[in-house]
């Protein structure tokens, strides 16, 4: 069995509180198919961006104090691939456009968009077909950070 490395405290907290951190060699290569399983935005508002994200993306994030730092969980369903994160907000914790890009799946990505639109946020990069991969689009978050997403064609045969 492979040893797990080492984990940022908060992270691991969050992850005990989703009920994750279960380090184990993978059966079927999730881990080699999916390596990232979570991930932080940073923010300053965790009021104003919780309301937001939770309207963008039609879900319910969990509120939670974790190793001193808000947090709100995104939805995690143990066992499933993909990955989970939260909104963190703390001193370490600095909203931008310029670090990493994640992507968050929808499954109408003309309507996200319009309505981050109406919500006042900025398009970074319009909605774009990118053949068999879907549909992709950018916008900046509340705390001004770049949210990517992605539509999966639903066509293909």
């Amino acid at each position: 069995m492979r040893k797990a490395k080492k984990l940022t405290a908060a992270c691991v907290l969050a992850m005990m509180a989703l009920g994750g951190c279960h380090f184990v060699e993978p059966k079927d290569k999730v881990m080699d198919q999916h390596p990232v399983f979570y991930f932080e935005i940073p923010v300053t508002d965790m009021d104003r961006a919780v309301a937001f994200y939770e309207e963008i993306m039609g879900l319910k994030l969990d509120r939670q104090i974790v190793d001193g730092y808000e947090m709100a969980l995104f939805p995690f369903a143990e066992g499933a691939p993909g990955a989970t994160g939260a909104l963190a907000k703390g001193d370490v914790y600095r909203p931008s456009k310029d670090g990493a890009i994640i992507y968050f799946q929808v499954r109408d990505i003309k309507s996200t968009v319009e309505k981050a639109q109406e919500l006042g946020r900025p398009i970074l990069y319009p909605v774009k077909d990118i053949g068999d991969a879907g549909f992709v689009a950018e916008i900046e978050d509340t705390e001004g950070n770049r949210l990517a997403l992605n539509q999966p064609r639903l066509d293909k045969e």
